[in-house]
């Protein structure tokens, strides 16, 4: 069990989706799920949910899981990027969110995570197609243009939680800025009383290496001092060779940072 105040999400794939792996990492301080339906089939994001709920209820606990919307983005060799003539004409949630929302809804995950969010309108628009009653997921606003930064107070108070995505967030603003996005994002949320979540290539290079690099480990330690509820791991965990150490090595570096903040920081858990 996490020792950690912070807590730890992973990115589940075809290296760490199994009972066996998904037990050792809870087990190493993993605290949240996270699913990314830019990937993967039904059958597949069905069975790492089946296998994440079996290896909690072995060690009884809960572990929530966060379904991550593709949104607006069109695929390029290497990776993605915004389509904005897609959001233009669909707005945020496409034909394909609207499928996949249907089926996270059928598999009750916790969250729902919201990419490309521009503004309020976006979370209302997916707070509308949400049952109310004894199950209401949560949402994550993921912010990752410079749109949602220029609306960001209205974007926190709409959202239940915030993604700072920093990927994408660098493909849209000059790169030299995302540190210090980074730390207003996460001091404005942190007033609102909100979890943040600092996100993606937190410890990239453990995709292939054991051990992540001194640059990792200060990135990851730093966002916690800035005050960081949670931190992701994405490719370490859901294609990386390691995902088991990924884990078991970001709680030991969150735990030595938690000794250097103030008693007095509040965290915000999903």
């Amino acid at each position: 069990m996490s020792n950690s105040k912070a807590q730890i999400i992973a990115t589940i794939g075809p290296k760490s989706g199994t009972v066996e792996l998904l037990s050792k990492m809870l087990k190493s301080g993993l605290d949240v799920v996270r699913l990314n339906f830019s990937w993967g089939t039904y059958d597949e994001h069905r069975s790492y949910i089946t296998n994440t709920r079996a290896a909690a209820q072995e060690i009884g606990r809960h572990i929530p899981i966060i379904q991550d919307l593709s949104g607006p983005r069109v695929q390029q060799t290497g990776g993605h990027a915004f389509d904005a003539d897609a959001q233009l004409v669909a707005g945020v949630l496409t034909e394909k969110d609207l499928r996949d929302l249907e089926f996270g809804l059928a598999e009750q995950v916790e969250y729902i995570a919201l990419s490309y969010v521009g503004n309020a309108r976006d979370i209302d628009e997916l707070r509308r197609k949400l049952p109310t009653g004894t199950y209401t997921p949560k949402i994550i606003a993921k912010i990752e243009r410079q749109e949602a930064l220029d609306n960001l107070d209205e974007i926190i108070e709409s959202s239940d939680a915030i993604m700072i995505a920093r990927g994408d967030l660098g493909q849209n603003i000059p790169i030299e800025q995302v540190p210090f996005v980074e730390r207003r994002i996460i001091m404005k949320t942190s007033a609102a009383k909100k979890p943040v979540i600092t996100a993606t290539q937190m410890m990239l290079s453990m995709v292939d290496h054991p051990e992540p690099t001194r640059a990792e480990v200060t990135d990851v330690a730093f966002a916690i001092l800035l005050g960081s509820d949670a931190v992701m791991l994405s490719e370490e965990t859901a294609r990386g060779k390691y995902p088991v150490e990924a884990v078991a090595i970001m709680e030991k570096i969150l735990v030595e940072a938690e000794s250097y903040v103030p008693g007095s920081l509040e965290r915000h858990t999903l």
